[in-house]
């Protein structure tokens, strides 16, 4: 591979620095986007002025961005918003170039960076549909189990039958169906949908929105040649012998998505958004600012993360 990933810093008070740290010293290769001073003490790393300049490096190739205030592990400071939101911009501009070759991002806080900065986004995926000019984007979790992508994402329960249209469905499971062949090398990617309703609705008898948009739905694509069948009872779709017939489940909503691959990995699952004109994952944890700075944070889901942007990025 001729670039690097590059990843960003993420929010300095969390967890992002410690990991990157650590995935580091574990043997992963990358180029970080951040400000040094927010490193753990003692970590050797060296300033480079390209992504190209950090191949072969032997320290960790920090690409220096400088932010207004050193970070207090745990403690969130509004003046280093700004800064965060900027590391976002500058590595989207690098891969969007081709001097970085995708994108993995350390975990951000959503109100620290509207509080800080007027962050007007619900987070990392939808800005960077944004930056990438995409008008819809498909947020992944996976694991070497499990992938899933939930259909709605971070709206109240109460939201997702309003939310869940046909038009929505379709297009996430055609963005889903693409990226397994072009990034995942999945020639006919077989996909399993989950129904809305306990018993994937039971005939109506429990909602109407399997039978009358689910199910003709997924009639239409199979129709069309796409290897998928569902609407699917949810709460038989996960264990092993279950998993073993699909290569993604696509989900209704958060839960139902983000339950089953926790369960089943919690500190190696990844997330990915698809759609986008350039490769993006990021581990599936938060800021942890609970045990930032404590030296304990588990860099599994990060080091995952770099190599499934590796991968994807090499297949393209």
């Amino acid at each position: 591979m001729t670039a690097p990933v590059v990843l960003t810093c993420g929010d300095p008070s969390g967890i992002g620095p410690e990991v990157a740290a650590k995935a580091w010293e574990a043997g992963e290769r990358f180029v970080w986007l951040g400000d040094p001073r927010h490193l753990p003490q003692g970590v050797r790393w060296q300033a480079v002025s390209s992504c190209a300049e950090a191949l072969g490096a032997t320290d960790l190739p920090v690409l220096c961005h400088d932010f207004s205030a050193t970070a207090l592990p745990g403690q969130p400071d509004p003046a280093n918003a700004a800064g965060v939101i900027a590391v976002i911009e500058r590595a989207v501009a690098l891969v969007m170039a081709g001097e970085a070759s995708a994108i993995c991002t350390a975990p951000i806080h959503k109100k620290a960076l509207k509080d800080g900065a007027g962050f007007a986004f619900p987070g990392h995926t939808e800005f960077l549909a944004h930056l990438a000019g995409v008008d819809r984007v498909v947020m992944m979790l996976a694991c070497p189990e499990l992938r899933v992508v939930p259909v709605t994402i971070h709206i109240p329960i109460t939201d997702v039958p309003g939310a869940l249209t046909e038009s929505l469905l379709e297009d996430t499971i055609r963005i889903t169906h693409a990226a397994l062949i072009r990034d995942f090398g999945l020639d006919v990617p077989r996909l399993a949908v989950a129904g809305l309703n306990p018993h994937a609705g039971e005939g109506g008898a429990m909602g109407w929105e399997d039978e009358r948009m689910i199910r003709p739905l997924v009639a239409r694509l199979a129709a069309e040649g796409m290897a998928i069948r569902g609407p699917m009872s949810a709460d038989t779709m996960f264990h092993a012998a279950a998993r073993a017939g699909y290569d993604a489940a696509i989900c209704m909503y958060h839960d139902q998505a983000l339950i089953p691959i926790k369960t089943i990995d919690f500190a190696g699952g990844v997330n990915v958004t698809l759609g986008l004109p350039f490769v993006r994952t990021s581990p599936d944890h938060g800021t942890a600012y609970d045990i930032a700075g404590r030296g304990i944070a588990d860099a599994t889901s990060l080091i995952a993360a770099l190599r499934m942007a590796r991968d994807m990025a090499a297949r393209r």
